[in-house]
């Protein structure tokens, strides 16, 4: 090296000097070639799982031009370089014969008829975006073709022509311009119609389809007839390729996806990725769920429903099959059918009661029988209804699930904690709870938060998938099965956008009996309706309605899919009827139809136990609970209460009368369990379960020694605030207060304020019309048994209470 380096310093100056001019063009040389040829904006473009286009959106720059693609059709490379550089596969970017060639015909003629410019020429060239015709310039070309030809290879020199080639109007492209021209994609043309595109970079702007079509037609054939020759196609291919017509006006792109690919341009501005995707939707069916969407729009509209909108979730990977996020109306502005409403945040409905039944049985809580108290309830002023406005005074927690009661599940929620279940939530993939916990309250069970369709429908497969994978994983939970869903091909994108979470306090044993209680679809007041939802394969789901029927929902699952569907209108109008059995439903099961049946989710065989169980009241058996079933259940099923609700009585030897030791000799006494419910909760209970049994009356002459809660006050709540409309003559109306007594033929005086105002016996409701301003209730029994209440009378209505 020491050597090398004195030899050069030896030299003479304009030695040194030849020699770092011939560094410095080296140098130059090497760095000639820009990182990135081409820096145009570029459409974005979404195709289904089999390469189809779905969607495509024009560059910002106003020209139709798709992301580069490195793969080139053979009918392309045929024909670009027959008609535009031979000897493409020989020379190393520059090519002295076609110079030759060219020069000495331009002699000929005495003007520019042929170019000798090479298609790495070309590449260059369309990559400087210089049109301009000079020496210079095809000097400057020619250098940076060789060194364009020293870095890519001569198919990747191809895919970059076949990218950013002008082919007519604004058009660029091979892939844009055989959509445009011919509607399908490049790989599907024939010879006649590849050889017309091929024809089109030479001369963009003077042969261009729809015009100067006789120029264009002898073009193409004599490119064909260049094929024939060379050997690229028999003669029989080239005549029938000659009689093929030329392309008129351009088509229109497919729109198929437009909502999903507004999410991609969305989520792109993060991810920073090509604006080409390959997604994982299912082409067909993605049609085939926006002309079912489109169908039942056409009947909703006519109560003023306007939207609607489907997605449906592969249980197994978390990839979408179909991404439908609105009807399609474009010409009609008021529709909003622009609007991606699986994107935006809507009011659930009840569609969220499953995830709080399955934590609860997870938490030990619960089990899935377990009866919950269905009564007139008030919490502050908070006070839910059920959809039907009735109440079961008791109720199975698996048959509220079903029936979707709100009251039942406002109390469940109120013994899990809505602190909780918001965690819960935010555990699962709920990605929209952007308030506190005590913001929303109790009111989160019934809708009183806004969830996307895509967070919900992702919760519903990763718990479908839990539940798939317990006998793999032993039972164990493994979060990785919870993420959100995703809808990009390529697997090393979809690690980066799936994001597993953890802590979730759920088992795959209680999410069963979830699913288990979501397949009966009775709900209160549409017993006969469900019927016609009926279905070859087992199908677990839910629907929602929200508060002001704004929202209808409804969310089907089975252990290969999930059906996600949401009808209303997206200006947040409601209208009667638009509720989730109604409207929802019946797309849900149309789109469950067209997908294939599957086996039923597999019982779990691990992680559960058995656990005797009462069977009146669900809960863990007592000593007292006369009858009891050892049941499957949760893992956690050994936390949950025992019976709370079974006693034991003493009664006379006739066994028709209560006694105590103190008129009846404890040998004479039959003891025998009883089930117990609360005034409030039997008064209701009876109503609806004539096989249910009220405690017997004390026998005559024994002493009134009765235990527990007696007389009972329906209505009001604890420190109800009431506003009492006026009627249509006026006047004000009357409150009608409600109360329950354990004994039959009780008589109950009634006071307000220590004024006597009447007395009931038997159906204990009265109708009054206290004074605004706050009360005091007093219900007195003849054996001087007693409760009280307070409440409040509003002198204008109070709409936060509402």
């Amino acid at each position: 090296m020491k050597n090398i380096l004195s030899k050069i310093f030896a030299l003479s100056t304009s030695v040194k000097i030849k020699l770092l001019v011939l560094l410095g063009l080296l140098i130059w040389f090497y760095f000639s070639l820009p990182s990135k040829l081409f820096q145009a904006p570029t459409c974005y473009v979404i195709e289904d799982k089999d390469g189809n286009l779905l969607n495509a959106t024009i560059a910002a720059d106003g020209q139709w031009r798709f992301p580069y693609n490195k793969n080139v059709p053979q009918k392309f490379i045929d024909c670009i370089t027959t008609f535009e550089d031979r000897r493409f596969f020989k020379h190393p970017g520059v090519d002295p014969v076609a110079i030759g060639r060219a020069v000495i015909k331009n002699i000929k003629n005495k003007g520019v008829v042929q170019g000798g410019s090479t298609i790495s020429m070309q590449v260059i060239r369309l990559s400087n975006r210089n049109d301009k015709r000079s020496i210079w310039n095809k000097l400057k070309e020619s250098i940076l073709a060789v060194r364009l030809e020293l870095s890519y290879s001569k198919k990747n020199i191809l895919a970059l022509y076949a990218s950013n080639a002008p082919f007519g109007s604004n058009i660029v492209g091979l892939d844009a311009a055989a959509w445009r021209y011919y509607g399908r994609s490049a790989d599907k043309l024939s010879w006649g119609e590849m050889a017309a595109l091929a024809v089109l970079p030479n001369a963009p702007a003077l042969v261009h389809p729809g015009k100067n079509r006789n120029v264009l037609l002898k073009k193409r054939n004599t490119l064909l007839d260049n094929l024939l020759q060379a050997g690229k196609i028999d003669k029989a291919a080239a005549e029938l390729a000659k009689l093929e017509p030329l392309p008129d006006e351009p088509y229109r792109l497919p729109q198929n996806a437009s909502h999903l690919l507004q999410r991609f341009i969305k989520d792109n501005k993060t991810w920073k990725q090509e604006t080409k995707i390959k997604t994982t939707l299912d082409g067909n069916l993605q049609k085939n769920v926006g002309i079912i969407l489109q169908q039942h729009q056409s009947v909703l509209k006519g109560n003023g429903i306007n939207n609607a909108c489907a997605l449906v979730l592969d249980v197994e990977t978390g990839n979408t099959l179909a991404y439908v996020g609105n009807i399609k109306d474009a010409a009609n502005k008021e529709m909003e059918a622009d609007v991606d409403v699986i994107a935006a945040p809507r009011s659930p409905g009840s569609a969220l009661k499953p995830i709080l039944f399955a934590s609860m049985l997870s938490d030990g809580l619960i089990l899935p029988n377990s009866i919950i108290p269905d009564i007139p309830t008030q919490i502050g002023s908070y006070s839910p209804k059920n959809f039907d406005l009735s109440y079961d005074g008791a109720v199975p927690a698996g048959r509220a699930l079903a029936r979707s009661l709100n009251v039942p599940a406002v109390k469940m929620l109120q013994q899990y904690k809505y602190q909780r279940f918001y965690e819960t939530l935010q555990q699962t993939g709920i990605t929209t709870l952007n308030k506190n916990a005590d913001f929303y309250g109790l009111s989160l069970i019934l809708g009183g938060c806004e969830v996307t369709m895509w967070d919900l429908a992702g919760v519903y497969a990763s718990m479908a998938r839990t539940l798939n994978h317990q006998t793999k994983n032993h039972g164990k939970l493994d979060a990785k099965d919870f993420h959100a869903p995703n809808y990009i091909a390529a697997k090393d994108t979809v690690s980066s956008i799936q994001h597993p979470v953890s802590g979730i306090p759920l088992d795959a044993t209680s999410i069963w009996f979830a699913f288990q209680a979501m397949q009966d679809v009775m709900r209160p007041g549409e017993e006969g309706l469900w019927q016609q939802f009926s279905s070859s394969q087992k199908i677990a789901w839910k629907t929602g309605t929200s508060f002001g029927f704004r929202d209808g929902w409804a969310i089907g699952l089975t252990p290969k899919h999930v059906v996600a569907v949401w009808v209303g209108n997206t200006d947040g109008e409601g209208r009667p009827g638009l509720v989730g059995i109604q409207t929802a439903a019946p797309i849900l099961f149309d789109i469950f139809r067209m997908l294939p049946n599957s086996k039923w989710f597999e019982k779990p065989k691990y992680n559960f136990v058995y656990v005797p169980v009462c069977r009146q009241s669900g809960y863990r058996a007592n000593i007292d609970c006369p009858d009891v079933d050892t049941l499957f259940m949760p893992p956690n099923a050994i936390k949950v209460a025992l019976c709370a609700y079974h006693k034991i009585v003493h009664l006379d030897a006739t066994g028709s009368f209560r006694v105590t030791e103190a008129c009846e000799s404890p040998s004479a006494m039959q003891h025998k369990s009883w089930f117990i419910l609360s005034p409030a909760m039997e008064f209701y209970y009876k109503q609806r379960n004539i096989d249910y049994i009220p405690l017997p009356l004390f026998k005559p002459g024994c002493a009134f020694a009765e235990t527990g809660k007696l007389i009972e006050i329906i209505y009001p709540q604890p420190d109800a605030k009431i506003y009492v409309p006026l009627e249509i003559n006026g006047e004000r109306g009357k409150t009608v207060f409600t109360a329950a007594h354990r004994r039959a033929g009780a008589k109950i005086f009634w006071s307000i304020d220590d004024e006597f105002v009447g007395s009931t016996q038997n159906f204990h409701q009265l109708g009054l019309n206290p004074s605004p301003g706050k009360h005091i209730l007093t219900l007195v029994d003849e054996n001087g048994i007693s409760v009280s209440r307070e409440f409040e009378i509003l002198e204008k209505e109070n709409t936060l209470s509402k």
